[in-house]
């Protein structure tokens, strides 16, 4: 006879991950959830101080960085990365986040592995101040390999209507301000990977430090949203640009309006070591490394001259590193890196 679990799911394993995930993901509950855990769908009431709220939406996973923590059995920090990339994308809107949902897809349910993830998933969320409503857990049997996985998160954020962050305020003369990021976050992993395979085995020490390559690679995402936060109660940006695939190149020409033209002074900041190690071992031209990598530059904001100071002293009150990188000039639309 056939049943399901001989087909390869285990419906077993998953009640026993329910009831070691419940109070996690409750955990990042407030008292604006709606519903319980457990069931077919939670919500969340709009925060106090919106008279015309809107929604706003971001749906992104972590690439093939997963593959590379679960060759190297190091998931933990996962769900930083995981949170950062939808958490950051809508505070680029100028959305503040406030809940999410995640979906973990397995060739084989393995619930040590998942509550592990589960677990960094919901630390990240409550650092960010977003409620985990609840996810989905599948298992692929005969479609993933056993041991694989990949992970993936839709967040909801909300904004006073007329208060979004887009390209229209953007002019010549504004100032570009860099937050730093010590790493590469979630992007460029295919190109990492290939690197590992090659020249860097995850097992090894990373060149010219004392730091195993795997925890190196693996660091988790800063989580940008809450300073990003802090720094619209302070400062009306002109544009803001949360650096993930396609680097600097890549993301800041998504703030720039025709006529405008992004120069990036590269000197204005220190290029993270991982960074020249990846390059040099992977023998890649700079322009490449830009294109893939945020190369020490994580998220960006540009400003009027005159609010420089400020946003930049509100990252440092956020404990968060960031600098003016550059200006805004007259041009045709694109990103110069000098």
């Amino acid at each position: 006879m056939t049943s399901y679990e001989t087909a390869g799911v285990n419906l077993n394993a998953a009640d026993e991950l329910l009831d070691r995930i419940g109070w996690r993901v409750t955990s990042t509950w407030t008292e604006d959830v709606v519903g319980g855990f457990g069931g077919f769908a939670a919500g969340i009431q709009i925060p106090a101080g919106f008279e015309h709220p809107v929604l706003m939406m971001s749906t992104d996973g972590v690439g093939t960085k997963a593959e590379l923590a679960r060759q190297a059995g190091m998931v933990e920090g996962l769900g930083y990365d995981l949170v950062a990339m939808v958490a950051d994308d809508l505070a680029a809107a100028g959305a503040q986040p406030i809940a999410m949902t995640d979906y973990i897809a397995m060739g084989r349910l393995d619930v040590d592995r998942i509550e592990v993830i589960v677990e960094s998933i919901t630390d990240a969320c409550n650092e960010a101040d977003i409620s985990l409503l609840g996810g989905e857990t599948a298992e692929h049997p005969g479609v993933m390999p056993p041991d694989q996985f990949d992970i993936a998160a839709t967040a909801l954020g909300v904004v006073e209507l007329g208060e979004e962050i887009d390209a229209t305020l953007v002019s010549p003369g504004d100032v570009i301000v860099g937050v730093k990021s010590p790493n590469p976050r979630s992007n460029g992993f295919s190109l990492v990977r290939a690197i590992v395979a090659k020249s860097l085995p995850l097992d090894s020490t990373f060149p010219d430090t004392d730091r195993p390559t795997a925890e190196v690679l693996l660091d988790p995402s800063i989580i940008y949203s809450p300073a990003v936060m802090n720094m619209l109660a302070r400062v009306r940006p002109h544009g803001l640009a949360h650096i993930t695939g396609g680097g600097l190149p890549g993301n800041v020409i998504r703030v720039l309006p025709e006529g405008s033209r992004a120069v990036i002074e590269r000197s204005r900041w220190e290029v993270p070591h991982v960074f020249d190690v990846i390059g040099r071992l992977g023998e890649i031209p700079l322009g490449d490394m830009f294109r893939t990598f945020n190369m020490g530059i994580g998220f960006t904001c540009v400003v009027a001259e005159e609010d420089t100071d400020a946003t930049l002293k509100a990252f440092e009150t956020s404990d968060l590193e960031a600098s003016a990188i550059g200006h805004i000039v007259a041009g045709d639309r694109g990103v110069e890196l000098r």
